[in-house]
Formats: C-alpha cells, structure tokens, sequence
C-alpha cells in the first residue's frame, strides 16, 4: 500500500485550533426569540420546527431543531413530504441574513478566548488558541466553561480542538466533542466518512462508488491517481487536515496590537 505522502510538515509548532459547529442554529435564533434565551435550561413543550426556503419550484427544509430531526426530517428534504408525514410542524421562512447576523455576533461573543476568529461557513466557527488556553486551566477547562456559557445562552454546540483546522472540523461535526493530541489526525481521520475531509457531495459519492468510504480508504490511495480521478482539492483538504500543508485561521476582526 502506498501513499506517497511528503516527509515533512509544516504544522505550526504548538498551534492549536478550535472548531465550533452549531448545528440547529436557525432554529435556536428563532427559539430563543419566543422562548428566552435560557430556554435550554427549562425546555418547555413546544411543536417541531423547520425553517422552509424555496428551491427551483419546491419548498425544502433548509434547517430544523432537534424535535424535527427526532422525527427523521432533514435538511433538503421537501416540505410537503414532511408535512405529510407530520402534520403538526411548526414552519417558519428561512432568513440567512438573520443567521448571518447571529454567527457574527457569537465570533464577537469568542474574543473573550481568543482575538483570532474566524466564520465558517453558515453555521460554524474556527478560533485559533494557540498560547491561549493556559489563561483558562488547560484546553478541556476552556471548552467546559465555553459550553456551558452557550448553553445558558440556548445554543447546542459540538466543538473539537487540534493542531490543525481539518482535524479539529472533522472531529467537532463527527465526533460531537474531542481534544486531538498532536499527530493524532490520521487516526481522528481513519474510521470518518470521506466527507469528514470537508469535500462536496458529489466528490463524497464519486468515493463511495469506488469503494472509498472512509477517510482512511482516501489516504490509503496513492496520490497521483487519486489527483487524477477525484481532483487536487481533495489532496489539498488532506493535506490540510493532516497537517501538511499549512492552513491559517484569517480572523474576521483586525487583531489589536
């Protein structure tokens, strides 16, 4: 079996990265809207909820709280088919700019760890706390405090830290929560599904179809053809993800000096 990795890596010495998924972010904002921002600490009874958006010539769910995904709804999934299913959703339009707006807000809310914040995405933060987390007893002490503040605020989050940006993704989305010691991504990586390398779909199932369904089966292929078939960004995104090939956190907000 052969690899063809480089020898050398160019991970920052000692850097260390936070990533923070939200996954039921639309629907907290509009929870904590009607309910108050505590509402977590004393759920009250209340009807699943979907945020719907229209998509060609269908109305599709675009975000959903966890009551909804109970049920086995999912993002994309067409709205009349899930009414169908369950006629007693609470649907409510979609509005990305008002989530923009929160994800802002919360990397403002993160200056607090680190003044180097980043978006990721639409519903995800990365912070680099390199030198940061001694300020607060170690790396498990700062995500212990940092959970439980947003839960209290009403927020359900999966967070992960490592050495690099991939690692500390993959492990908060596919993990739920985890500290990565450094040069533990490969075994992080091993067992997760290819999408765990933040590739598209499309890329995802072109892996699968040829047997390829774990991120160790990505890295167990020699590069070349596997450049060739699948394209460079998915050796880009192990690359990054595995530490050789650096990949910085840009924050959001100039840093003070």
């Amino acid at each position: 079996m052969s690899t063809d990795f480089p020898n050398e890596a160019p991970r920052k010495a000692g850097q260390r990265i936070l990533s923070l998924w939200f996954p039921y972010l639309a629907a907290e904002r509009l929870l904590r809207q009607r309910l108050g921002r505590s509402w977590r600490s004393r759920p009250p009874a209340h009807a699943p909820l979907v945020l719907s958006r229209q998509e060609n010539n269908a109305r599709r769910i675009a975000a959903l709280d966890e009551r909804a995904e109970a049920l086995g709804l999912k993002r994309g999934m067409g709205l009349a088919d899930a009414r169908a299913m369950h006629p007693g959703l609470d649907v409510v339009e979609a509005d990305a700019d008002a989530d923009r707006r929160l994800l802002e807000s919360l990397a403002d809310w993160c200056d607090r760890y680190t003044p180097l914040v980043a978006l990721d995405g639409e519903d995800g933060l990365f912070l680099d706390v390199t030198g940061c987390v001694c300020l607060f007893g170690g790396e498990r002490a700062m995500l212990d405090d940092m959970l439980a503040r947003f839960f209290h605020q009403g927020f359900e989050v999966r967070a992960a830290i490592a050495s690099t940006a991939g690692a500390a993704w993959a492990a908060a989305r596919f993990r739920g929560r985890l500290l990565v010691a450094p040069g533990e991504e490969p075994a992080l990586l091993t067992p997760l599904p290819p999408a765990a390398l933040r590739i598209g779909p499309e890329t995802c199932g072109r892996l699968e179809g040829v047997g390829r369904r774990s991120a160790g089966g990505v890295m167990a292929m020699p590069r070349a053809p596997l450049a060739r078939r699948f394209g460079a960004r998915l050796l880009m995104r192990l690359d990054q993800a595995l530490g050789r090939l650096d990949e910085a956190v840009s924050p959001r907000l100039p840093v003070p000096p």
